[in-house]
């Protein structure tokens, strides 16, 4: 009897691993291990928090004016702070995010994609994005009269006069849209102006911003679908789109049919000839997996990505490769 306990354990066993395999096997062996939707999002966090930058000053000092890393200059009145409605007084922290590349934009998450009248998303051409976060505590405060920016436009090849204010929008699954900002005439045009090499921006709220226009293509547009290797969805894996020639704006491919297992923008936008480059990005062992491939755009095209196409880059090295892509 023990020795049949043994054996019924061992063929069990056997039987296990076997079913294994065949649901994750590659074809030539190796079992597959996909991240899961944590460990890609845990990715995009510590690469959002690597760019973060951390000021302090007194809500007492009246006017404050904070330069970033990249010259961008922040101003705000701290007389204007809230906490649940009170005056602020004291230690303020404020958080700062500036992302002018695409590199950046890919490994945080956060392409430049615009919401149209209709609900459509359009490539937008960026002026830079922005995160901006006053705390006290730990507490987000509020400001009742807004802040403004100064930033140097020689950051995205010059002042663009078409630029307008956008305002990010995070969705459930943490994925950023921009919606344009009403335009003010107080304000400026849009919230933002091009004055000699600078943007001027007045911003109401604290959050995410942009500076942006969107792309203009006159040629006829279509969709394209993306197909990715095995076991990776939306969840853990993204589909990005790098438009040759435009170094400060990344589309993403934001739907995905799980019965089909492929990605779309399905808005039916993309210019047909456009030279661009598709990227593949997932996460492996906290470094990044990824893919790219050159495509010029037909009409209703299918890309497809396998596994032997793929790569591993720490965030720095996809950060390079990517800003290098024509």
């Amino acid at each position: 009897m023990k020795n049949f306990k043994h054996i019924l354990g061992a063929v069990l066993m056997s039987a296990i691993l076997l079913t294994s395999c065949s649901k994750n096997d590659d074809g030539d062996g190796d079992i597959l291990i996909r991240p899961t939707a944590e460990d890609f999002n845990n990715l995009k966090e510590a690469a959002l928090e690597n760019l973060t930058q951390t000021f302090q000053f007194n809500a007492d000092d009246g006017n404050v004016t904070l330069t970033s890393e990249k010259g961008v200059q922040i101003h705000i009145s701290s007389s204007c702070l809230t906490l649940n409605g009170d005056a602020v007084t004291g230690t303020v922290d404020l958080e700062f995010v500036e992302l002018f590349d695409k590199g950046s934009m890919l490994t945080t998450n956060k392409p430049t994609m615009g919401t149209l009248p209709n609900g459509d998303k359009g490539l937008l051409i960026s002026g830079g994005e922005f995160f901006v976060n006053a705390t006290q505590n730990g507490i987000a405060l509020e400001t009742n009269c807004g802040f403004q920016m100064q930033i140097p436009a020689d950051l995205t090849g010059g002042a663009d006069n078409d630029m307008t204010l956008w305002e990010g929008r995070i969705d459930q699954d943490g994925n950023l849209a921009w919606d344009e900002v009403e335009r003010d005439g107080a304000q400026g045009e849009g919230g933002v102006f091009a004055e000699g090499n600078q943007y001027y921006g007045f911003f109401q709220s604290f959050g995410w911003s942009n500076v942006d226009r969107f792309y203009n293509d006159p040629r006829p547009k279509t969709t394209i679908l993306v197909a990715v290797p095995e076991g990776y969805d939306n969840t853990n894996s993204s589909v990005y789109i790098s438009y040759d020639g435009e170094d400060a704006g990344l589309a993403n491919l934001d739907t995905y049919d799980s019965e089909t297992g492929l990605f779309s923008e399905h808005y039916g936008l993309i210019p047909i000839g456009l030279e661009c480059h598709i990227i593949f990005a997932t996460e492996d062992g906290d470094n990044w997996k990824y893919a790219i491939k050159a495509v010029t755009i037909t009409e209703n095209g299918v890309v497809t990505f396998t596994e032997g196409e793929t790569s591993i880059a720490t965030e720095a090295q996809l950060t390079t490769i990517i800003n290098g892509l024509p």
